[in-house]
């Protein structure tokens, strides 16, 4: 029994990859884009975080001091 070779319809398609080692990147990139098909790699650039939200992340992870005068933060920050 003989089959037919058909093409199959393809549509665009995206892949996320997510990688642990920034300095990675370069590589990753220039490996993907060698894969046959490939016809555009871009890499998003990162969001940067507000004030308030680098606040909010110190708080969550415990990076926040209390004084209990400004004399106390002052020698402090003089060790």
């Amino acid at each position: 029994m003989a089959t037919a070779n058909r093409a199959i319809p393809t549509q665009p398609g995206r892949l996320t990859v997510d990688f642990e080692d920034i300095s990675m990147l370069r590589d990753i990139k220039k490996a993907i884009s060698m894969v046959r098909g490939v016809t555009k790699v871009t890499v998003p650039r990162r969001q940067r975080m507000s004030s308030y939200e680098r606040s909010l992340r110190d708080l969550d992870e415990g990076r926040v001091y209390e004084y209990d005068s400004l004399d106390d933060l002052i020698k402090d920050i003089e060790g």
